[in-house]
């Protein structure tokens, strides 16, 4: 499997190249090739996980090479336990949503290239071992989304496409700056994350906490934490219905992966020192904050949005938790977070492409029209408010089983706050699936074949992980382990952990 990372991670964008040579008058086919671009790159993830050795914290299928050997810059990739998640939920998401975007018929040669742009980008920040990489795939993602939002979304698109540029783009610059802090704090000078790690005990202790906040406002923006979330809800409401699945199915996932990669293993006491409130207090408001803003919602899919910002808060208490169940629940409720909302986002997208509108009041007793629509809806909104058997049910409880040891305080808000989750999705769903029929949609067809394809293979993976969610867990286990390890040895001694 010599290389593989980079075939996964540039195959789409060769994809992307072939796309743009094709006529403009043939949109089916420029739909067909772009969905056979995404289709290696899945096969290759799971290739990736039978083989992955699950034992071993180093790093697999590492390729490295000199890119810029003046400055110490590498082509340097590679994946652990952490970011192999990562990778085969944004290989798994990808083929869906070009499937999902066959309805798309405004400059189909553009919307497809960009599309499989971000899928470069969005790889390419999770297998990058080299920090100057990462930044620059963390920036070549950053325009693809850009255009997707601005010109396909919505009508308030620009607006929605600039704020999340700006937020993004700030978050970048910080990162910038600790970058270059960090290389030239390092001696020899270097931008390899492996090398870097616990670096951060060359500078005091107040420098190390700068550096620290710097990138973790760059991380909090994408997760997104209060109070840098105002994006969020605008960009998915515009965004077409792919894309707002790719910005919660992977994108939020890069603010907390940045955190663990780049934060937890380069300056662990500073880590360690702020991790309370900026994560596990943070996290916990997250929670709460999120779900009481989602009750208030009249549009569906700003329901779905907000309900995001609470999900991820769970991610962020049990990384703040320092303990095997609480870390390992934070990044098996990233992978099921990524799942489970980018089923409801689809979700709303069939019906928005039935009735032209996503108020919540104005439907009601779909369930007696679309019942295999509300099958798998239902499903959904059970996996969402953590129902047992369902995958986010493991995660949830092993974030506060996790968290329990070091904060219990904040542990029962956040298990409390499920009651909020559990009264605004069964609220939706009353009023969405239930009661009476409105008989302007009393003709609405059921799901079609190729809206099940993009369904089921995400219903089947919640149910799978909700009986045996050992599938992810046996994947991250020794990395994560290995990680809480130097976070406490590198705070414990003040030196980088060897």
């Amino acid at each position: 499997m010599d290389h593989v990372l980079t075939w996964m991670t540039f195959l789409p964008l060769l994809g992307a190249a072939v796309v743009l040579c094709l006529p403009s008058r043939r949109p089916g086919l420029i739909k067909r090739v772009a969905l056979l671009s995404t289709l290696p790159t899945f096969a290759l993830g799971v290739r990736l996980f039978a083989a992955f050795d699950r034992a071993t914290t180093a790093y697999q299928y590492v390729d490295r090479t000199p890119w810029i050997a003046s400055y110490a810059i590498d082509y340097f990739v590679g994946v652990d336990g952490v970011s192999i998640t990562m990778v085969l939920l944004t290989a798994l998401l990808c083929p869906l949503c070009v499937l999902a975007s066959f309805g798309i018929d405004k400059g189909v040669k553009g919307y497809f290239a960009l599309f499989l742009m971000l899928e470069t980008g969005m790889l390419g920040v999770f297998v990058a071992l080299d920090f100057f990489l990462f930044y620059v795939f963390w920036e070549v993602m950053l325009l693809p989304m850009y255009f997707l939002i601005g010109v396909w979304g919505g009508p308030r698109r620009e607006y929605a496409a600039i704020k999340f540029f700006l937020y993004t783009f700030a978050g970048s610059v910080l990162m910038l700056v600790a970058m270059l802090v960090l290389y030239f704090g390092a001696a020899p000078h270097t931008f390899a994350i492996p090398e870097l790690a616990g670096r951060g005990a060359v500078f005091d202790p107040r420098t190390q906490q700068l550096l620290w906040l710097a990138l973790f406002v760059a991380f909090a923006i994408k997760i997104p934490a209060f109070p840098f979330h105002t994006w969020l809800p605008d960009a998915h409401v515009e965004a077409p219905t792919a894309i707002s699945v790719i910005l919660a199915g992977v994108l939020l996932k890069m603010g907390t992966y940045g955190l663990l990669r780049i934060n937890y293993g380069i300056l662990p006491a500073a880590t360690l020192d702020l991790a309370f409130w900026s994560l596990a207090a943070l996290g916990t408001f997250n929670i709460v904050y999120g779900a009481l803003c989602a009750l208030a919602q009249t549009d569906l899919k700003k329901l779905v949005a907000y309900s995001s910002i609470s999900h991820m808060g769970y991610v962020m208490l049990g990384m703040a938790a320092f303990t095997p169940q609480g870390i390992n629940g934070a990044v098996l409720q990233m992978f099921n977070h990524g799942t489970i909302t980018a089923l409801l986002f689809l979700l709303v997208g069939v019906i928005y492409d039935r009735a032209h509108h996503r108020e919540i009041a104005g439907f009601g007793g779909l369930a007696g029209v679309m019942p295999v629509y509300t099958g798998v809806a239902a499903l959904a909104f059970f996996a969402a408010m953590g129902l047992p058997g369902l995958s986010a049910f493991i995660s949830e409880v092993l974030v506060l089983l996790g968290a329990w040891q070091r904060h219990p305080g904040l542990t029962i808000v956040a298990a409390s706050a499920i009651v909020l989750t559990a009264g605004y999705l069964l609220w939706t769903l009353q009023r969405v699936w239930l009661g009476r029929l409105d008989e302007r949609y009393a003709a609405l067809p059921d799901v079609d074949a190729r809206e099940l394809a993009t369904l089921l293979p995400l219903a089947a993976i919640v149910l799978a992980l909700g009986v045996y969610p050992h599938a992810v867990l046996d994947l991250i286990g020794a990395s994560l382990g290995h990680l809480n390890e130097l976070v406490r040895a590198g705070a414990a001694a003040g030196v980088a952990p060897r």
